[in-house]
């Protein structure tokens, strides 16, 4: 493996005091000339900036306290509580949702850990990880789908952080409650007042590139599991220390093991989006160790702890009133202390913050970045995406079911048969061998070249299966294979691309740290 000396990226006097991210003094063309004398070959402008080079492999900061905050605050969102308590409703007793998180736990464990190598080893966030099995101009349609679907979700994720932050605010004066009446192109004053701030303070947390966003994380983890928790024995003792462990419909048999399964497929397929680019974070991961202790912590132990604290929010307000909650949202609003109301949502709010910075801010940064790296740095496409964010008017959105099941629905199946291929490409074909200087050429006898710039093989093995998993989502009549569709997209894709791509040939695996910048970005 080269180990040649690594290109010297200068950093601008005070942005490493400041906390910021570190921008080099030269400009891009003049840091792809450095990187091309490092490496002997041509880097490209195109291919190559400060934010899509490669980490050097000292100096990284994630350790596995930091991955595993990304779990403590992910796992813990809204969303998931919405899914974990809708099991619930599906008719799934305690035993039996921990049974079905707990089979989602140990295939995400086994998935992030392999995707989560990739970007340990290479040091590249994931547009330039999907250059490898699609090539240097194929990689822009995996990139752009993930980021087309986190960018909308985005912006969903902060409106229903603005709701929270409505009810808080309204909760310490309710003078405001007036502002919250009126139609402003579906939002009121009061919510565009809530969206905005929220908008802005995660800008400004992104602004300060992928160190600040570890911070932020490990700063919310703690928070997150504390408040849970203390909600869930609050609710407990509201229950008189009793809750409703046997499911509401008496599933038996069959039926209860086939929706315990369906749980666990779709548990794994809320994720599809992550394990997809779990290398933006781990390409500063220390070691593998790291990422596995991260994973184990952050994934199966922390998982667990979230089912146990689902089964008693669930059970135990059925036992209170007989109604099946739909996220710890409802919880919150019925404490009757104003203090402790604000608390629990300003700790929702922390949360909702933290996972839309790592799920759904990200992805889209570095797809933008990739697209345009010449004009586009991590800063700027960050404000690029947030204010794409902000024109969808995602308020809209959620509340048309049209969009968010056939277009974000959609485009979230492509996801498994995108993830099939690069996995297959890495692990199968080439055996964890990558030239990581030649991502970042366009030489046409470059290992990624292929034709034009793009596999075919990698978009020949991608289409059926998309359509294939399409066509489960959606059409009725495949209702019963639907929770499993992202599982099918993943593995017709991944059999395919085995089965088309040149198994004879020799890949070269060149280290990517004569062409590496500081992991400080």
């Amino acid at each position: 493996m080269q180990t040649t000396s690594s290109v010297g990226v200068t950093e601008t006097p005070g942005d490493k005091d400041a906390g910021g991210p570190n921008h080099p003094v030269v400009g891009n063309t003049d840091l792809c000339a450095i990187a091309s004398e490092a490496s002997g070959r041509t880097i490209s402008p195109s291919l190559y900036n400060i934010d899509l080079a490669p980490t050097k492999a000292t100096g990284r900061k994630w350790t596995s306290y930091s991955i595993f905050t990304l779990w403590a605050n992910d796992v813990h969102s809204l969303g998931n509580y919405a899914f974990a308590i809708g099991l619930f409703s599906l008719g799934l007793g305690g035993w039996q949702i921990l049974v079905a998180l707990g089979i989602g736990a140990i295939l995400l464990f086994a998935l992030l850990n392999f995707s989560g190598f990739m970007g340990e080893k290479t040091g590249v966030p994931f547009p330039v990880m999907s250059r490898i099995s699609f090539g240097i101009r194929g990689a822009q349609i995996a990139s752009l789908v993930r980021g087309a679907v986190a960018v909308a979700w985005f912006g969903i994720q902060t409106y229903l952080a603005s709701v929270v932050l409505r009810v808080m605010l309204v909760a310490m004066a309710p003078g405001l409650k007036d502002l919250d009446s009126n139609s402003i192109l579906g939002l009121s004053t009061l919510g565009w007042f809530s969206f905005v701030a929220l908008w802005i303070v995660q800008l400004v947390i992104v602004s300060f590139g992928m160190e600040m966003i570890r911070k932020y994380e490990a700063f919310a983890g703690p928070i997150i599991l504390v408040t849970m928790a203390a909600i869930a024995v609050w609710v407990f003792i509201e229950a008189g220390g009793a809750i409703q462990w046997s499911g509401i419909k008496g599933l038996e048999g069959t039926e209860m093991w086939l929706t315990i399964f369906a749980g666990g497929a779709l548990w794994v397929s809320i994720y599809g989006t992550f394990v997809l680019n779990f290398c933006d974070f781990t390409r500063s991961s220390a070691s593998k160790k790291s990422i596995v202790k991260g994973n184990f912590w952050g994934i199966p132990i922390n998982m667990l702890l979230f089912g146990a604290i689902v089964v008693v929010m669930a059970g135990g307000q059925y036992k209170i009133n007989g109604t099946v909650i739909e996220s710890p949202s409802d919880i919150v609003e019925s404490i009757p202390n104003t203090l402790l109301l604000v608390l629990a949502c300003l700790a929702l709010l922390i949360l909702t913050i933290a996972v839309n910075l790592m799920a759904n801010f990200v992805a889209p940064v570095y797809a933008l970045t990739n697209l345009f790296p010449r004009h586009l740095n991590f800063r700027k496409a960050a404000w690029v995406s947030g204010t794409i964010g902000l024109v969808i008017l995602p308020w809209n959105l959620y509340n048309n079911p049209i969009v968010i099941v056939y277009f974000l629905g959609g485009l979230g199946a492509l996801l498994g048969p995108l993830f099939g291929v690069v996995m297959a490409d890495y692990w199968l074909v080439r055996r964890g061998k990558v030239n990581v200087p030649e991502l970042y050429t366009e030489d046409p006898k470059g290992a990624y070249f292929y034709k034009r710039g793009v596999n075919p093989k990698a978009i020949i093995a991608m289409l059926p299966a998309a359509g294939l998993a399409i066509a489960i989502a959606f059409i009725p009549g495949l209702a019963a294979a639907a929770p499993f569709a992202w599982f099918i997209g993943a593995g017709v894709a991944a059999l395919t691309y085995f089965a088309v791509a040149d198994k004879k040939q020799v890949h070269e695996d060149v280290s990517g740290e004569p062409i590496a910048v500081a992991s400080t970005h």
